[in-house]
């Protein structure tokens, strides 16, 4: 999805409604900051709207994208996409105001931003086009995604379903309690080993990937490890469902998967409650850290991914 080829370009720009800044902790990445008086523009413009409204009524979600660029105005969509689709950089995060406390407009806010990127996939975890689940001290799941104590290592979203996932939101709606538990993130050009299995004879191999039941996808999708995108390097990976067929395979995606880890590109992002990070999902891999103990521990995280316009 690169759109500047070799060139390295600069998003970069300050107006009366939007800063956006190159993000302290990874050069790859960009900062937005929107102004408050045009945050509490567009939080007025849908006032009406419910969530449930939303998630009802498939156009509404544009509806609220529309207002949203009522505000920024149309330069900023194209930025933010551009940002998105450029190899060179594919991310960012937003911060809304700190006094915004009620995840209604958490919802109405991302939901506003992915659909100027383009359209969110169905999340079959929670039924809906986003999902919302929460880490505690205890957990009963059938994969990492909620095991607080444990890393969740690198990965990419969308391996198990039938389906482009070009990019991935995932904002913090609440968290008390919680120390470590940041966002890891990979850019896949910043990794030291990929041309080592980029170039690998498993690279371009199809992997069976079957997810566990809590997904509620029953399907088994084979998926190459890595494929092209204008020429580059994009992966499609996640170690917990994926299921090779030869001991030589697992040994393979077992010793990328720890060459990723200990790689020293990864970042660990400060990500507060009420802000956002959203990537590129064919070239930035993430995951999160663990947790310490806390046995008062809960973090609540909303997620959507989907795919650019055709």
């Amino acid at each position: 999805m690169a759109i500047s080829g070799n060139h390295i370009l600069d998003f970069s720009q300050e107006t009366q409604e939007v800063k956006i800044a190159k993000h302290p902790q990874n050069a790859r990445l960009y900062h937005i900051d929107i102004k408050k008086d045009a945050l509490a523009n567009f939080f007025d413009q849908v006032k009406n709207v419910e969530v449930q409204e939303l998630e009802y009524v498939p156009y509404m979600r544009f509806i609220v994208a529309g207002a949203l660029q009522d505000v920024l105005s149309e330069s900023f969509t194209t930025t933010v996409r551009n940002i998105l689709m450029d190899r060179a950089t594919g991310g960012f995060t937003i911060g809304l105001d700190q006094e915004i406390t009620d995840t209604d407009k958490y919802v109405l806010f991302s939901t506003a931003l992915t659909h100027l990127i383009g359209e969110c996939n169905f999340d079959a975890m929670s039924g809906k086009y986003y999902a919302r689940f929460t880490v505690n001290h205890t957990d009963t799941s059938d994969s990492y995604l909620r095991q607080a104590y444990r890393r969740f290592t690198l990965h990419t979203d969308g391996t198990f379903v039938d389906e482009s996932t070009d990019w991935l939101l995932m904002m913090k709606m609440h968290e008390e309690n919680a120390v470590g538990g940041e966002s890891r993130l990979l850019h896949l050009d910043d990794w030291q080993e990929l041309d080592k299995y980029y170039k690998h004879p498993f690279a371009e191999k199809e992997i069976a990937y079957k997810a566990p039941a809590s997904k509620n996808v029953s399907q088994e999708v084979s998926r190459k490890t890595f494929f092209h995108e204008n020429g580059d390097p994009c992966i499609c990976f996640i170690d917990q469902f994926a299921n090779p067929s030869s001991i030589e395979e697992a040994k393979y995606l077992r010793d990328m998967s720890k060459s990723m880890e200990e790689d020293q590109s990864v970042t660990e992002l400060n990500l507060p409650v009420g802000h956002l990070v959203m990537v590129n999902n064919l070239f930035w891999l993430h995951g999160r850290a663990a947790f310490e103990v806390n046995k008062d521990l809960d973090r609540e995280l909303l997620r959507q991914r989907g795919r650019f316009p055709s």
